[in-house]
């Protein structure tokens, strides 16, 4: 069974940066595709960014230029880089992990973007 870890939420100004981390563990990683949602209060879950096994990336339109998705296969790790970060960002993020029939989620990380 697949056990994704989520962690590095908080709360961070506008303008601010923070990494989330995802630890993956229970199942085959690097073969993956690996990708981070984000949920606000009383809206649906939306994509952010995605990486492939192979490490193709998609971002969403609200975050390209400002988030970077990485991972890294030695250490069953997927990253969100997010910069110049705006109070529209607040959200609780979640990591998704999916190869075959299998799709999980971790149990999310809150981020607050606020003055």
């Amino acid at each position: 069974q697949v056990h994704l870890v989520e962690s590095g939420g908080g709360l961070v100004q506008p303008g601010g940066s923070l990494r989330l981390s995802c630890a993956v563990s229970g199942s085959y990683f690097s073969g993956a595709a690996m990708g981070w949602y984000r949920q606000a209060p009383g809206k649906q879950r939306d994509l952010v960014a995605t990486v492939t096994g192979g490490g193709s990336t998609n971002y969403a339109d609200s975050v390209k230029g400002r988030f970077t998705i990485s991972r890294d296969n030695a250490k069953n790790t997927v990253y969100l880089q997010m910069n110049s970060l705006k109070p529209e960002d607040t959200a609780v993020y979640y990591c998704n992990y999916k190869r075959l029939a299998v799709n999980s989620w971790g149990q999310g990380t809150q981020v607050t973007v606020s003055s």
